[in-house]
């Protein structure tokens, strides 16, 4: 306890400007530097943390976590049906971690205006779809019902390829599909989404799944396959594993064989979540170069507090206090000066990222980054982890450089001017 009471003496003196001219300087710094390093770790970890939390639920929200197929879907232009009905809607059901499982369908075509025309891809949904996310996404118009017994005739096009064609919400529109004859239909956009995701805007149409059904010749029990939605990342390996043994490489009643597909695996997706997972070696570098940084500044205010004091460190020495003892005090010195400029760093960082989450004052261009704000995620373990992280190796380094009072002699130190 002796070296914790003649520490916090030594940092209220530093406090009140003793008249040392070097300490109070190396105390402002090195305080400084903690802040601000803590403050741009925690910025860092909660804004990376929120984007990927963003664009994962916007790949999941359109996608799915899961989908089972016919993999030879993946090289071809058109998609191969496989038959999902209850029965096998029901046996995917039980796999751990599913929240909802729902069927669709695709076609290829074209979409021809007067001025212009786009390939397409024709998604079909059905009631079970959950349109949550999508309801999120419309920019103009409503989503309609969508059906596997009728068709509507109604489709939901997104912002580029509706700016593409020159289409607005009310519109009629020519499309084109290819088998064995040359198929025209007219669909009416009732609706205009957006997603930022330029891998679905680019492309996909939303319509009924009886009517892609019919464009593909298809029997009402058939679909392109089923999409998986989970609750969390955190099941996808135990659910994956789970259908791969029960539903993957069996048949249905044409002999197709099943597949299952995780999103990381599935073309549409795997580059989008391999760019998401760079990020987090973006952040550990962000972390490495802060609590380095934290680290110098610490270890340089100790040192100058060391060589301050050496008058100090003699009395104490010639008083019969042990070099531990004193390394001690001011190591308890120097977290002092660790915790205060931790907590200015949380206070910043915390409320930067508060503002930032009410406020969305920090913008980005959808076009490149998918999103249009700055997204936020206050993980608590994330904070707490990088604080305990940043005290440990912050004081850890600290350890070498409190030797250096071993060096000191007490007959030159009381001399010393």
């Amino acid at each position: 306890m002796f070296s914790f009471f003649l520490a916090s003496r030594f940092f209220g003196q530093a406090n009140h400007h003793d008249g040392r001219k070097a300490s109070a300087p190396a105390i402002r710094i090195a305080t400084a530097g903690i802040a601000v390093g803590l403050a741009v770790m925690i910025i860092s970890v909660c804004i990376v943390k929120g984007f990927q939390h963003e664009v994962v639920a916007k790949l999941t929200g359109f996608a799915s976590h899961l989908e089972v197929l016919d993999r030879n879907s993946f090289g071809s232009p058109e998609t191969y049906p496989v038959v999902t009905d209850a029965a096998l809607m029901s046996k995917v059901k039980q796999a751990q971690g599913v929240t909802r499982v729902q069927r669709v369908s695709q076609k290829m075509g074209i979409f021809k205006t007067q001025n212009d025309f786009s390939g397409v891809v024709l998604k079909g949904i059905a009631g079970e779809y959950d349109l949550s996310f999508m309801q999120q996404c419309i920019v103009e118009g409503k989503l309609p019902a969508f059906r596997d017994d009728r068709s509507s005739n109604s489709i939901v096009i997104s912002r580029t390829l509706a700016d593409k064609l020159g289409l607005k919400v009310g519109d009629k529109v020519y499309s084109y599909f290819f088998s064995r004859t040359i198929k025209q239909r007219r669909f009416t956009v009732v609706a205009i989404y957006d997603t930022h995701m330029r891998q679905f805007d680019n492309t996909y149409v939303l319509t009924d799944l009886y009517t892609v059904n019919k464009l593909n010749g298809w029997a009402t029990d058939q679909s392109s396959g089923l999409e998986v939605h989970l609750s969390s990342f955190d099941v996808l390996p135990d659910a994956q594993h789970w259908l791969v043994q029960h539903v993957g490489g069996t048949h249905d009643r044409l002999n197709r064989p099943y597949s299952v597909v995780s999103i990381h695996e599935n073309p549409r997706t795997a580059s989008v979540l391999s760019w998401l997972g760079l990020l987090d070696f973006n952040v550990m570098v962000i972390l490495v170069i802060m609590v380095c940084l934290a680290g110098f500044t610490m270890v340089s205010g100790l040192l100058i507090l060391i060589l301050e004091r050496t008058v100090t460190i003699g009395v104490l020495k010639a008083l019969g206090a042990s070099n531990a003892r004193i390394r001690h005090t001011f190591l308890w010195f120097a977290s002092f000066i660790v915790v205060r400029g931790m907590l200015i760093g949380n206070a910043i960082g915390l409320l930067l990222m508060f503002l930032q989450k009410q406020f969305g004052w920090v913008r980005l261009n959808p076009e490149t980054y998918y999103i249009d704000v700055v997204p936020v995620e206050l993980n608590v373990a994330w904070i707490l982890g990088i604080n305990v992280a940043s005290l440990i190796v912050t004081m850890l380094a600290l350890v070498l450089p409190s030797f250096l009072v071993s060096r000191v002699q007490p007959a030159k130190a009381i001399q010393f001017d």
